[in-house]
């Protein structure tokens, strides 16, 4: 941690699978204090160090997104907000990144399993190296981040709702303040799913998933009436990946998702023929280092994605 003193402690034995608003609270705290969250990482200890391509095809998804918590901050109802200003995170130093079959933007083209592992060193986070050459800019961040539900029973970790949670936002960084709709009493909060670095998309379906713990403040703001979580950001979001500048390719027509599939295609072919890649490592690439972003939606029938890669990554 970097010179937050955090006022408590949950431990890595202090995590749950699903949203479910009976789990009883870990922890309770006082709108200011602030908890370090020791988490699992996404895989909840199913791949390591030491794991083989086996071990992404014998993953129980029942076991994903372990979330550490829940934290009921005191005085939270329904209607207000609860704000997480998000203060640091104590990286591993190793991660993941898979494609899982059935999972991912192109899950149509690529059907086999894949894994690659990465090391990078906890203290300067220097960029992380892939294959032939290539070195990704590291930002750590929270993939999911949210409170319960109003809904009773236990419901899936994987797709993110009003009350956040699974959102893989990569901007969910240090500095970082998000505002999250309550629906519950007392909030009840969890954070999972820690990354070393994401494109925005996420789109082979996973980042550099990497275990770290997360120190994080909590406020409240009643009466906030949210409709959907908002957050703010205090600096630049992409000046680590800036410096040599982007290729981009794009995907134009009627459909959005294909348009997102066609930008992210094109990228694939572009990295394999110029750094002699294998298309999935290249779709492991766009995955933690790209961002695929909507260039024009109003121009009908025809919108436009555009993904960017950055080119520091080979250069």
């Amino acid at each position: 941690m970097s010179g937050h003193q955090s006022g408590h402690t949950i431990h890595r034995t202090q995590h749950h699978l699903g949203w479910n608003n009976a789990f009883p609270p870990r922890l309770v705290v006082a709108p200011g204090e602030t908890v370090e969250f020791k988490t699992v990482d996404a895989s909840g200890g199913q791949i390591s160090p030491k794991s083989t391509v086996a071990d992404v095809a014998a993953m129980d998804f029942g076991k994903v997104n372990p979330v550490s918590g829940p934290v009921y901050i005191d005085g939270a109802e329904p209607g207000d907000a609860v704000k997480v200003t998000i203060l640091d995170f104590t990286p591993s130093g190793w991660g993941w990144t898979a494609n899982i079959p059935g999972f991912g933007l192109l899950a149509d083209d690529f059907k086999e399993p894949a894994l690659h592992l990465w090391k990078y060193d906890p203290g300067t986070m220097a960029p992380a190296a892939f294959g032939p050459g290539g070195r990704v800019p590291l930002k750590p961040f929270c993939g999911t981040i949210g409170l319960a539900p109003a809904e009773p029973g236990l419901h899936s970790i994987v797709p993110p709702r009003r009350v956040g949670g699974n959102m893989d936002i990569r901007d969910m960084s240090a500095g970082t303040e998000l505002y999250l709709p309550v629906e519950v009493a007392g909030g009840l909060f969890s954070v999972g799913d820690t990354h070393a670095a994401q494109g925005d998309g996420e789109v082979c379906g996973t980042a550099i998933e990497s275990q770290m713990n997360v120190a994080a403040k909590f406020e409240l703001v009643k009466k906030a009436n949210l409709d959907f979580p908002r957050y703010r950001i205090r600096g630049p979001i992409s000046s680590h990946r800036d410096a040599k500048g982007y290729d981009v390719t794009t995907g134009i027509g009627p459909d959005l998702m294909q348009g997102a599939r066609d930008a992210v295609s094109g990228m694939i072919r572009l990295l394999s023929k110029r750094h002699g890649l294998a298309a999935i490592d290249a779709y492991l690439l766009c995955s933690v280092a790209g961002d695929l972003r909507i260039s024009e939606i109003v121009d009908m029938p025809n919108w436009v994605v555009s993904f960017y890669f950055p080119r520091i990554v080979f250069e």
